[in-house]
């Protein structure tokens, strides 16, 4: 999971994705200055790139072992690795 490098925490992709709704609402609430929207949205693109880590980390652990011994996705469908 993604960390919060000022307070070593793990943050988990729910909570990343609060924070980026928060950060729409600032930005479409458009009572905010040209640099704070400038930071927010710099702040909106980084929290979409840990959901997108995030959820690439997620996809890659959705897989199993075959009785053959090839990885599979959860869902049957043959994987091409």
């Amino acid at each position: 999971m993604a960390g919060n490098k000022e307070t070593g925490q793990t943050i988990s992709i729910e909570e990343n994705f609060e924070k980026l709704e928060e950060v729409i609402q600032r930005l479409e609430g458009g009572e905010i200055s040209l640099e704070e929207a400038f930071a927010a949205y710099s702040d909106g693109m980084r929290l979409i790139k840990e959901c997108n880590d995030q959820i690439d980390r997620v996809e890659k652990q959705v897989l199993k072992l075959t009785e053959e011994g090839a990885l599979e996705p959860l869902d049957g469908r043959a994987a091409t690795y």
